[in-house]
């Protein structure tokens, strides 16, 4: 390793410490994906109701710690660090002015876990729903409209 010149100094000065990949850490709310077990987006955490998965989560890995949006209402954020605290889980509140991101909550370890699907997707549920509604509106419809004998 070569030693650090004038110039290297320099550089650390004005632009501070290298860093790798600091726009995926600034994405995950400071941490990198490989090391994310579930994520949630913004809007996601702001839902009146807590995803299921997450708590299953934060039970299954105790030793993760739980990664919050700082720039989210505390009414939000506080139902999943209730659920954090009551399983002896650490988490943190982060906050970053100088970027955004649309990632509200993260579920992380401090060490690489590379887990392929870490967001949890709605569709399926929500299409379940709508189906049924579907369905009972049409079954409304023809209720009202079949012949009476």
């Amino acid at each position: 390793m070569r030693n650090p010149s004038l110039e290297d100094y320099l550089e650390k000065g004005l632009y501070g410490e290298k860093q790798i990949k600091p726009a995926e850490k600034k994405k995950f709310l400071g941490t990198f994906r490989e090391r994310i077990v579930v994520a949630l987006t913004k809007s996601q955490v702001m839902e009146k109701d807590v995803y299921p998965e997450v708590d299953h989560f934060i039970k299954q890995h105790p030793t993760a710690t739980l990664l919050v949006n700082g720039d989210l209402n505390y009414s939000a954020i506080s139902k999943y660090i209730q659920i954090a605290k009551s399983n002896g889980m650490s988490f943190s509140i982060v906050t970053n002015h100088t970027s955004s991101t649309n990632i509200g909550l993260v579920l992380a370890y401090d060490y690489a876990i590379d887990k392929e699907d870490i967001f949890i997707q709605k569709t399926k549920i929500t299409s379940e729903v709508e189906n049924k509604k579907k369905e009972g509106l049409w079954s409304s419809l023809k209720s009202k409209f079949k012949k009476k004998s």
